[in-house]
């Protein structure tokens, strides 16, 4: 396929950022590209559009998510209505007094909730929204901070599904090259340090935390601060449980509605990956990891936490009238996010139907050296990621194309610094992509506006990218990741630094103009 593949993704990303409604943007696109598909024929684009749209819904994995994002969005009512959110603000606000301690709750809960990106919005979201809402802080920031933990987390964590998933499609690389002297979970352990956009991106939040905000996001936290107004004018937040299921039954609940619908939610989740993978079957957690049904291990994770809450709603009192209410407000909170996720997918088939990662790849894959490859490999999927907003299909397409050019171009040492270039980009797209569903996470649980929450991180997450990709550029010069990556780090410190005092230098000029 020829450029024309390209076109449907950068329609959905342009009209979104530009009309600033996502639904209707992502179905032009869908439209756009069953025109492509069609040959032009209007009529017949119509027909490819729904059937997409219907093939995405029915795929077993994409029903179980759909299932598992309802459920998810129940647990959080019964967690709301049981006056568990209540209960977590009184233990934590007499601690938490300040701005920058509150916005450092989210940012610890994203690096200890490893295991998986969307378990990992649900539980931060959930546990810091309220408080974080007491201290004027806007819910652009807090999505920001929540996306900017979860997947890179995930990639570089101790275990989690995306390690399994991960170490998987090295194996299968590594296989089908026949290369061999290359372990494929010790190649993702090397690889590690290599994942610069991700370890930067990580660092990146408690710079800014403790540092100075620029770009939109500053406006929106001036918005916040002075106004009490946490979301734009004329936005709609993809998530508000206050709106949709009314008043708590108890305020004064207690804590334990919060917490014990969590534990059981994780532990379960856990439980079931390892199950799901064969753990019980005599597997390592890596092997399991590796073989495990995601989709399957956070259903019954989300129904457990259900269930949970249901069970605390009960003995607080409330009748089954009233539990089925809140289950109903819960899926009702989460049906636009739903939405948007089937068409997410749509465009994910979109771009498959048409070849754009291919064309991608091919149109740079003679420009290659070993000294441009981690390079060009990081780019390209940043490109793939953002147009796709998988970072897992991103790694599925690069990852076989990719080591075995390493290894041709170079040798064995070569493949790590590859491994670790390709998830940087993929995690890339996930933070900017307006399609991207862990960015659509992001905004749910943190009750942002799904638009301001990517308008006002793409700044934040160009500054790890364009560190991330001068480091690729050098590595064929110092050589040592590490090295890199201190660089990297004092380069990035001074940079954030720099951008913060600029922003509040202009914003106090404008202040001083308006009051003169």
């Amino acid at each position: 396929m020829d450029f024309l593949s390209v076109i449907p993704p950068i329609v959905a990303v342009v009209l979104a950022i530009f009309t600033k409604r996502v639904l209707f943007s992502l179905f032009i696109s869908i439209w756009v590209g069953g025109l492509i598909f069609a040959g032009g024929n209007p009529f017949e684009a119509v027909g490819v559009t729904f059937t997409w749209m219907k093939d995405v819904m029915v795929d077993p994995w994409n029903a179980r998510f759909l299932v598992m994002t309802a459920l998810l969005g129940t647990g959080a009512a019964f967690m709301f209505k049981t006056g568990g959110s209540e209960g977590l603000i009184r233990l934590l606000e007499k601690k938490l007094t300040t701005k920058k301690r509150v916005l450092f709750l989210p940012y610890i809960l994203g690096i200890i909730v490893f295991f998986n990106d969307y378990v990992n919005s649900v539980i931060v979201g959930n546990a810091s929204k309220d408080i974080t809402a007491k201290h004027k802080i806007s819910r652009e920031k807090l999505s920001y901070i929540l996306d900017s933990t979860a997947a890179p987390m995930a990639t570089i964590g101790p275990v989690s599904d995306w390690i399994g998933f991960q170490v998987s499609l090295i194996a299968a690389a590594v296989a089908s090259a026949s290369i061999v002297g290359v372990e494929p979970y010790f190649a993702f352990l090397q690889s590690i340090p290599w994942n610069f956009y991700a370890i930067l991106c990580l660092l990146a939040v408690p710079m800014i935390i403790m540092g100075k905000d620029f770009g939109p996001m500053a406006k929106a936290e001036r918005r916040a601060e002075k106004t009490g107004k946490l979301i734009p004018d004329g936005s709609t937040p993809l998530s508000s449980v206050e709106q949709d299921l009314g008043e708590p039954h108890k305020r004064d609940g207690s804590v334990w509605n919060f917490v014990l619908p969590l534990v059981t939610l994780i532990s379960v989740s856990v439980w079931g990956l390892w199950y799901s993978g064969g753990g019980a079957e005599g597997k390592s957690m890596m092997d399991a990891l590796a073989d495990t049904d995601v989709s399957v291990a956070l259903t019954w994770g989300a129904f457990a936490m259900t269930f949970v809450g249901i069970i605390l709603a009960l003995i607080q009192g409330m009748g089954l009238k009233k539990c089925e209410d809140t289950l109903l407000g819960g899926i009702r909170t989460m049906l636009p996010a739903l939405v948007i996720i089937v068409l997410a997918w749509s465009i994910g088939t979109v771009t498959s139907e048409l070849g754009t990662a291919e064309f991608v790849v091919n149109a740079t894959q003679g420009w290659m050296s070993a000294a441009l490859l981690p390079f060009l490999v990081f780019v390209i999927g940043m490109f793939i990621s953002f147009a796709t907003g998988t970072s897992w299909g991103t790694m599925s397409i690069l990852t076989p194309l990719a080591i075995p050019l390493a290894y041709t171009l170079g040798d064995v040492d070569l493949i790590p610094i590859v491994v670790g270039a390709i998830f940087a980009g993929a995690i890339f797209g996930d933070h900017v992509s307006p399609i991207s569903d862990t960015t659509v996470m992001a905004s749910i649980f943190a009750g942002s506006d799904h638009i301001a929450h990517v308008n006002t991180q793409i700044p934040y997450a160009l500054v790890p990218a364009g560190i991330a990709g001068i480091l690729y550029l050098s590595y064929n010069i110092i050589g040592s990741s590490i090295v890199l990556l201190l660089v990297g780090v004092i380069v990035q410190f001074f940079l954030i630094r720099y951008l913060g005092n600029r922003e509040e230098k202009k914003m106090t000029q404008e202040e001083e103009r308006l009051g003169a």
